[in-house]
């Protein structure tokens, strides 16, 4: 029974709630009959997560029937702190609690020694207020000044003093993060942050439910769900989980990234922050890919710490700064509207340099240089999906497809590609190759997107070398990859 389903208005009372025939329920059980519903009616449970409907969320979905604790255990970027805080909605709307408590007392099941005192003075006329779902949720971000105080509580000398109370006196504790959580949802991210001697201070509430502060002889009872998030132990040196804080643990859950190129490009669309006044600006699909792509070569790479990982930031953050680089485009040339191009990608190199983290090699080469070669990877991978590699249609006699183009470039011709170009001066420099449109054409690409895919030959003939790619700032110039070579000839 929650306020929704009662009329609130007429239980402000102990007594008031005992007529209604309230029953009072753990926090765990509350959850699993909440859970046990949406499962019946099959709601949407965990809205917002993608990619885990077969593998994360039902063994979360177990773990809570058999009300477990959670350890959600996985790389950075894999929504572990979304779907902790997706749990508030298995809650009951509203729970009473004794007005003014501290600990968030149950009015038939007060723990704090101010509850049960104010109810041994006021009996049934104790007075209750109804607490949302919304302010039982506690998230806590371990680092390695966190201390037992902060947690689980202490001695507050100002408290004494000012109710003129002795030590001695239970009401002179401060409560710490974990008995405020009392009936709530627990998050501590990053446990392994936690010092040693910190993470012990958890095993008598995850074993027997209770804490002991500085020395009293209390017991408190709490209900609390857990949950912790953490990297995997091996991935720093900072620290790790104590075997016996994992033991007491029930469920530990790995989490992973998106196992398809679909459902990596549906997470970064619905994560992008895309201003409105961007509707102007059209993503192609090939360049949604292309974008993918870029993300899970960083994750394959030998120069990229793959116990780091590649959170889906990085996906989310460059799709961002490809709105940005066409946007900035736009607004320079004065055009209404505009499409991003592969050209725009050198507007996302920042996202790249700042979401990965390079082992030795990689730090060698440099971080703008692990992510040209990430975007020259990716741009290999995509050119073979719509087109044949050059050098197959040599082997197998076939007709070159290229030829036109080798042709026009290994006659001395060029093409120069401009980041900040107008859309009729881009299409046009396009046009301007010969046989780069019929290229295109050949091999069925979308008209809409036939220009992007003009873009995309030049950069993939240039990865397999049958053109010479420079990349000079905000300029990309494809020529003969023999033509410099004659060019200090004839000098």
């Amino acid at each position: 029974m929650n306020k929704k389903s009662i009329d609130s208005q007429s239980i402000n009372t102990l007594g008031d709630l005992k007529r209604k025939g309230y029953q009072s329920k753990g926090i765990k059980q509350e959850i699993r009959d909440n859970l046990i519903r949406k499962i019946r009616n099959k709601e949407k449970i965990f809205e917002g997560i993608i990619g885990f409907d077969d593998t994360v969320i039902p063994d979360i979905e177990r773990a809570l029937l058999a009300g477990h604790n959670i350890l959600l255990l996985g790389l950075r970027g894999q929504a572990k702190t979304r779907i902790a805080r997706l749990l508030v909605q298995l809650l009951d709307e509203y729970i009473p609690i004794i007005q003014g408590s501290e600990l968030n007392d149950d009015p038939m099941y007060p723990i704090s020694k101010t509850g049960k005192d104010l109810i041994n003075q006021l009996g049934d006329e104790t007075p209750i207020s109804w607490l949302p779902r919304t302010e039982r949720y506690i998230e806590k971000l371990a680092t390695p000044d966190v201390s037992v105080a902060d947690l689980i509580g202490d001695i507050d000398p100002i408290k004494a003093a000012t109710l003129k109370l002795p030590y001695s006196d239970e009401r002179v504790i401060h409560y710490g993060l974990v008995p405020r959580a009392h009936r709530s949802v627990f998050v501590i991210n990053e446990l392994p942050d936690l010092q040693a001697r910190i993470q012990v201070s958890l095993f008598n509430i995850l074993q027997e439910g209770d804490i002991q502060i500085r020395g009293f002889k209390i017991r408190l009872p709490l209900d609390i769900q857990f949950v912790f998030t953490a990297n995997p132990e091996d991935y720093t040196n900072r620290g790790s989980i104590i075997t016996p804080l994992k033991d007491r643990i029930e469920s530990q859950i790995i989490t992973h990234y998106p196992k398809s190129l679909e459902i990596s490009k549906q997470i970064t669309q619905q994560e992008a922050r895309i201003h409105k006044d961007q509707s102007r600006i059209t993503v192609p699909p090939v360049i949604e890919d292309l974008l993918e792509m870029i993300t899970a070569k960083a994750r394959e790479s030998e120069l990229i710490d793959e116990k780091s990982g590649v959170s889906a930031r990085l996906s989310i953050t460059a799709y961002e700064l490809l709105y940005s680089a066409a946007e900035r485009r736009m607004l320079m040339n004065g055009d209404e509207e505009t499409d991003v191009r592969i050209t725009d990608f050198w507007g996302m190199v920042p996202a790249i340099t700042g979401k990965v983290e390079l082992v030795y090699e990689g730090e060698q080469l440099g971080p703008y240089s692990v992510a040209l070669e990430l975007f020259e990877d990716a741009v290999s991978e995509l050119f073979l999906q719509f087109f044949p590699k050059p050098d197959e249609v040599e082997k197998r006699e076939m007709k070159d497809p290229y030829g036109i183009l080798r042709a026009y470039f290994s006659g001395g011709n060029y093409i120069d590609l401009l980041s900040n170009s107008k859309n009729s001066e881009y299409k046009q420099s396009l046009e301007n190759v010969q046989g780069l449109r019929k290229m295109v054409e050949y091999f069925n690409v979308p008209e809409r997107w036939k220009y992007v895919f003009m873009e995309l030959v030049l950069f993939g003939l240039a990865e397999f070398e049958v053109l010479n790619k420079e990349v000079m700032e905000e300029k990309f110039s494809f020529k003969d990859p023999f033509s410099n070579i004659f060019d200090d000839l004839n000098n």
